[in-house]
């Protein structure tokens, strides 16, 4: 296996709320992501005010869907909006959507079911999370040839406010 580059960000702002975290191919999910981040926009013009974290979700796994044949692309949408707060969904390879309280993806991922159903635990801190966060994909890279780089993680809260992380040195 190729990895084109270990260092590549595989996290895509698609509105200031909204964020994707992509997998599989490349050219795939940054076309995907194009794409969508194009629909939102014009999404927000007409209706006046920023489409919902959902609406998002559903715009990818459209995309995925009807090119299931031709797309290698998982992807995880995570953000905040004011209808339902924070929300994350999942769209593996072949454009199913599925809400859940967590979502993980990618080759380094088969590395961390057993360990998110030990550890995870509902209404974690922020601080806990983006610990928790650092340590699960750090652990990932570690085992997965396919993964590597630097851990990124966005963090989108009620207030608005963004951040944007990088994490050089592992746990």
């Amino acid at each position: 296996m190729y990895v084109a580059n270990r260092a590549s960000d595989k996290i895509t702002q698609l509105t200031d709320n909204v964020y994707v975290c992509r997998s599989g191919s490349a050219a795939d999910t940054q076309v995907i992501s194009d794409y969508v981040r194009y629909f939102l926009h014009q999404h927000t013009i007409q209706l006046g005010q920023p489409a919902t974290v959902k609406v998002a979700a559903n715009l990818i796994r459209l995309l995925a869907y009807q090119n299931k044949n031709m797309l290698q692309a998982g992807m995880i949408v995570g953000g905040w909006d004011k209808y339902e707060g924070g929300q994350i969904f999942s769209v593996p390879l072949g454009g199913t959507i599925l809400k859940q309280p967590f979502a993980i993806g990618g080759s380094g991922s088969s590395y961390l079911y057993a360990l998110l159903d030990h550890e995870w635990k509902e209404g974690m801190s922020q601080e806990e999370a983006e610990k928790f966060v650092v340590k699960v994909v750090s652990l990932a890279m570690a085992r997965d040839g396919a993964s590597g780089g630097v851990v990124r993680t966005v963090t989108v809260s009620s207030l608005s406010i963004f951040y944007v992380n990088f994490h050089a040195q592992f746990p």
